[in-house]
Order: structure tokens, then sequence, then C-alpha cells
């Protein structure tokens, strides 16, 4: 099992990264979030980055043009669609860069893991919406035949009954990363500690 770490906007967000070595980390991209990074921040974040933690971008309703070149010139390693973006958009990425996408769903009931399932994206997502760090209902999950990262209200309290109980390909934590809206160190080598060790269990 994988983690990510996401909404580093910091240079010092990145020193705690490349020590705790998670599986990756996040940039976002969306000016109505407090961890909002511009292309020249997220330029500088990345050069700083251990190049062996690939790079997550979160969009919302991003143009298609600056989610490709940011994949292109190799500020990103993958795009997260977070927004109303349709199958095409998905498809396009996916073509033209070569790079995974994944494709984000907010689950308010079964229907919506139903519908993720047609997604053309090489990962789903699900959470509770744009970043609002609560838990969505995770009996709506069910049975997942597809790789998802899973998000919302992650936290080191509740980390090893999301892993028990759903086995998702990652798990995806930025608000239960931190204390007082800021990355703490303790909490991510905590979290990542964790699902190491999870990882390295026998699994039935």
């Amino acid at each position: 099992m994988k983690i990510k770490i996401c909404g580093l906007f910091r240079e010092e967000d990145i020193v705690f990264a490349n020590e705790i070595q998670p599986d990756y980390v996040g940039f976002v991209f969306y000016p109505k979030s407090h961890r909002n990074v511009g292309w020249e921040q997220a330029r500088r974040l990345r050069e700083k980055l251990d190049p062996r933690i690939p790079a997550v971008g979160v969009f919302v309703d991003e143009q298609e043009e600056t989610m490709i070149r940011l994949l292109q010139e190799g500020v990103i390693d993958l795009a997260q669609l977070h927004g109303t973006e349709p199958e095409e958009t998905v498809a396009r990425i996916r073509y033209i860069t070569g790079k995974p996408v994944i494709q984000a769903f907010r689950v308010s009931g079964r229907e919506d893991v139903e519908r993720a399932m047609h997604s053309p994206a090489d990962y789903l997502l699900f959470d509770n919406g744009k970043g609002t760090g609560r838990r969505f209902d995770w009996e709506a999950l069910g049975a997942v035949e597809r790789p998802f990262f899973l998000a919302g209200g992650i936290d080191p309290e509740n980390i090893r009954d999301a892993m028990e109980r759903f086995r998702p390909y990652c798990i995806d934590v930025s608000s239960g990363a931190e204390t007082g809206g800021y990355k703490d160190p303790r909490k991510m080598r905590t979290l990542v500690e964790i699902v190491r060790e999870f990882s390295a269990r026998p699994q039935e």
C-alpha cells in the first residue's frame, strides 16, 4: 500500500518529505485553497524534491493546456482532477503526455462509486469534496474493483481502520498531516510509518 502527502507548499514541507519518503506528494494548483502553489513556486519546490518521489498536480477545472504543460515540463508526474472535467479531458491528457491521471469523485452514496467505474483515468480517488478534510460515509464504498486513492479526513487515528477495511492502492492525506494549517513533520512521519508497517505485514 502507498501513501500520498498532499498540499505541500513550503520549502520545509519538501525537506520533511525528503526525510520520510512518502510514495507521492501533491501540489495544489487551486487559487481558493490556502495550499495553492503557482507554476514557478511548484517548479522551485519540485527542484528541491527527491527525484524518487513522484509529484502529483491537483487541479479543479483547470485549462487542459496548463495541466499538459506542467506534465510535459516535468513539474509534476501525475495529474489529479478534482472538478467537473469530462472523460474526454482525462483521455486527452493521458494520450498527449503519456502520464497517469487520477480522477477524483465526491462520494455521497454508492451510485457515485459506480459512476466512477466508467472513468478512463488510471486511478480513481474517493473523497468528501474539494479538500474539506472530512470523511465521507465509508460504507458507500463497498468493493471497488479498480485501484483507488482514499482521501478525506484520514489521520493517524483512523488510517489503520481505512487500510484494514478497504485496502486502497494509496492513502491520500492532507489536513490529517497538519497542525494549525501547516504540515507537521511528526504527523507526516507517523502516517508514513503506519503505512509502511501495514504493507510489510503478511496479507490474508
